[in-house]
């Protein structure tokens, strides 16, 4: 069970105005604090020579890295001027269902209340019972299930006539990330979403035939810089466009909210799971996510 968030916060400073950001470095993907602080310390040079978000993409590799630098170069130029962003909107964004037997995913479903959207976790045990209790629960949200890799294509074949029952929306990285080829030629009547497979725009050729959706998170992308782009090419290949995070403060996801209307399924729950955020930050209340209050970022 997870019980502690490690995140990397940057601050910079130019002419009285500081810029803030946040980031989470992601084992699965090789990250620690210290490697993602190590990676932020070879780049400050030349973040102090002027180097700006444009320049952080041959700078520093995508990662949770250069997205804490990216979002506090953000925050800073949007405060000075030097930038702007789509505001900051209301938006409706997933809350979680963690894996638990059916009964207990049921309860914990129920408690959330009338929310418009759900993802429920579930791995390769019971996908149909777990996916079921959670539907009865709450009948009108739309929904999505997270698979993190652990079906395979057998279990998705034999989930389909379940998850289809259930009217699911989504789901999110079935197999393995190196097992995307067996996905051609499934016949599904939902999205399918690319999540541990998609980093960045290099992989949307070998994504398409795959998957319907990717996932752009922050942390994976490197940044708002490249999440834009990533956004702008996938909609030019046309792939829909799922907005995730890690567990993370408002900090780290207030950046993420700029991209929300470029979503048709957004999941920026991660505040939610924390026993205390930052002041002034996001309020998630019955799946509807408000925005930090003004000045806290950009």
């Amino acid at each position: 069970m997870k019980t502690v968030a490690e995140v990397v916060e940057v601050r910079i400073e130019e002419a009285g105005f500081i810029g803030r950001g946040e980031g989470v470095p992601y084992p699965r993907y090789g990250e620690s604090v210290a490697s993602a602080l190590a990676a932020i310390e070879a780049a400050r040079g030349a973040v102090e020579a002027g180097a700006d978000c444009r320049d952080l993409l041959s700078l520093m590799p995508a990662g949770a890295a250069r997205n804490v630098v990216d979002a506090a170069l953000w925050d800073l130029d949007v405060k000075l001027g030097r930038a702007s962003l789509p505001p900051a909107m209301e938006t409706e964004t997933a809350v979680t269902v963690g894996i638990d037997t059916p009964v207990a995913m049921h309860a914990a479903a129920l408690a959330l209340g009338p929310v418009p959207l759900v993802k429920v976790k579930v791995d390769g045990e019971a996908v149909a019972d777990r996916v079921a209790a959670v539907r009865s629960a709450l009948p009108a949200a739309r929904m999505i299930v997270d698979a993190n890799e652990s079906w395979t294509l057998g279990t998705l074949r034999a989930a389909l006539p379940a998850l289809v029952e259930a009217r699911i929306d989504l789901v999110e990285q079935p197999l393995p990330a190196d097992a995307d080829d067996a996905l051609v030629g499934i016949d599904a009547p939902f999205a399918i979403a690319a999540d541990e497979s998609a980093h960045g725009i290099g992989d949307l050729d070998r994504l398409r035939g795959r998957y319907s959706h990717i996932n752009i998170k922050l942390d994976k992308t490197g940044g708002l810089t490249a999440a834009l782009a990533l956004a702008d090419a996938a909609e030019r290949v046309g792939m829909g466009v799922m907005l995730g995070c890690m567990v993370a403060s408002s900090l780290g996801i207030a950046p993420a909210i700029r991209l929300a209307g470029r979503a048709s399924f957004v999941d920026l729950d991660g505040p939610w799971w924390l026993a205390a955020d930052r002041t002034g930050g996001v309020r998630i209340e019955q799946g509807v996510l408000t925005p930090p209050v003004p000045g806290f970022w950009a």
